[in-house]
């Protein structure tokens, strides 16, 4: 999406700005110093740049040696009462363009709409794909997404829960030919078994019951654009062995149908869990294993770019302060906290606690705002011991309930701390609830008691039934 920086203490031309910007469908950032400006531009660069000639703080053409690269930025200055020697200097300096107060918003918008299209959502809502950071991980990551983008190779992504797999999918696409056309994400592990197929591939009316009508699929949709599918092995098994054709071929059939259509997607998998292991437990077929893992991208924990805390923090705070007309700020005793804290949960964790600060701070964001650092985050002293030679069934049942254990019985932090999609985790938990309970003792009656206390065995005795301890 092409975002637009609007540099001015002048309140009425920025919301002006930013409601012109609104409507193009791009996004925008007020600030109101040259040092606020120059943050923002180290967090997310902008395509143009409306700036007042002077600022408390400086010039604010001064900004174009603080963006300047080889991609230029389209730079409007905007004077109240301009004078000949100051338009000349302006263009001189680099301005691309000279706007008078008040601001002549149709030459704004012609600006603003010869800025590179955004791309869109299947909602045909511009999407937000933005990568922030300025850390060696993120940098290699968006070196590797600069230069497959422009190519249809299928991209695998693979990271932690909360890193931000889909937002790396929609810069894929937006940087890509087919921006222009739909982006679609499906999360394999929330559809269920039964219709999952139905809502990949589609169906025809009296296919099955309840089909009341023909129903496109996904990849119908999704012609000539990306189809994003995200939580990939938890896909059924049977279902890959279609998808697997479907991506060889470019062909498919709805439910219910004879006809063969064809699809023209490109296709961006992701997965939280580790495809070997996965493969290994009969989870993901081998074959679509090496048909999606093309050219694999590994998304960065928030734990290896600690450099980048205190952009996103700011970033996040800026969203807030944009969305709701505040101008609230982080102290950096604030800023410290974040800095030291682990993250399990990466960057959505880092933006619920800047969400949960904004919330409850009037003006400045302090530590104790951050606090308390939830408990699951700050036990580090809950271990799990294994003895070599236990069953990998047994291992994978004690960790779940180790991390149970440790986030409260709160079953979404557990899923994002083991790396594997709530869905998953209530199938295992479900389970091992059966065999468990298969696994009760039997209970025993009275009149066997003393041979087991003979024996020194420790019992439990409830309404009259005694049972082993």
């Amino acid at each position: 999406m092409s975002h637009v920086l609007i540099v001015d203490e002048d309140s009425v031309s920025s919301h002006l700005l930013r409601e012109a910007a609104r409507e193009e469908g791009l996004s925008s950032v007020m600030v109101t110093s040259i040092r606020q400006a120059s943050m923002q531009i180290s967090l997310q660069r902008p395509d143009i740049i409306f700036t007042a000639h002077h600022l408390s703080d400086g010039a604010g053409l001064s900004l174009l040696d603080t963006g300047g690269d080889s991609r230029r930025i389209i730079m409007i200055t905007m004077m109240a009462e301009p004078s000949v020697d100051a338009v000349i200097d302006a263009w001189r300096l680099g301005a691309t363009d000279c706007l008078t107060k008040p601001l002549d918003l149709p030459r704004v918008r012609r600006w603003l709409r010869e800025l590179p299209v955004a791309a869109t959502d299947i909602s045909g809502q511009p999407s937000s794909a933005s990568l922030l950071g300025t850390s060696a991980a993120m940098k290699t990551l968006s070196e590797h997404i600069n230069r497959v983008a422009p190519t249809d190779a299928t991209v695998l992504l693979l990271g932690e829960s909360g890193t931000g797999k889909e937002l790396v999918a929609q810069t894929i696409h937006a940087q890509s030919s087919r921006h222009r056309q739909p982006f679609i994400p499906i999360n394999c592990g929330a559809i269920s078994p039964q219709l999952i197929e139905s809502e990949i591939f589609g169906h025809e009316r009296g296919s099955f019951t309840g089909a009341d009508r023909q129903h496109k699929g996904y990849f119908e949709r999704a012609c000539g654009g990306t189809l994003f599918l995200d939580e990939v092995i938890e896909m059924p098994v049977d279902l890959q062995v279609k998808l697997l054709r479907v991506l060889e071929t470019g062909v498919f059939m709805r439910i219910g149908s004879h006809q063969s259509l064809s699809t023209n997607v490109r296709i961006i998998a992701a997965s939280n869990r580790d495809p070997e292991k996965a493969i290994a437990e009969g989870r993901l077929r081998l074959d679509l294993f090496h048909r999606l893992n093309v050219f694999p991208l590994r998304i960065p924990p928030l734990g290896d770019r600690e450099q980048d805390i205190e952009l996103l923090a700011c970033h996040f705070l800026d969203e807030l302060n944009a969305t709701h007309g505040t101008a609230k700020t982080l102290s950096d005793s604030a800023m410290s906290v974040l800095r030291t804290h682990h993250w399990p949960g990466n960057v959505r964790e880092l933006r619920n606690f800047i969400q949960r600060a904004y919330i409850l701070s009037d003006k400045t964001i302090d530590p104790q705002l951050l606090e308390p650092i939830p408990a699951y985050c700050r036990t580090s002293s809950l271990t799990l011991s294994i003895p070599v030679g236990t069953s990998l069934a047994d291992v994978d049942r004690k960790l779940i309930f180790a991390t149970m254990e440790l986030c409260g019985g709160v079953k979404k932090r557990a899923a994002d701390l083991l790396g594997i999609s709530l869905k998953t985790l209530y199938n295992r938990l479900e389970e091992y609830g059966r065999h468990e309970k298969n696994m009760v003792p039997p209970k025993i009656s009275a009149h066997r008691m003393p041979a087991l206390i003979k024996q020194g065995d420790r019992v439990r005795i409830a309404n009259g039934i005694f049972s082993p301890m």
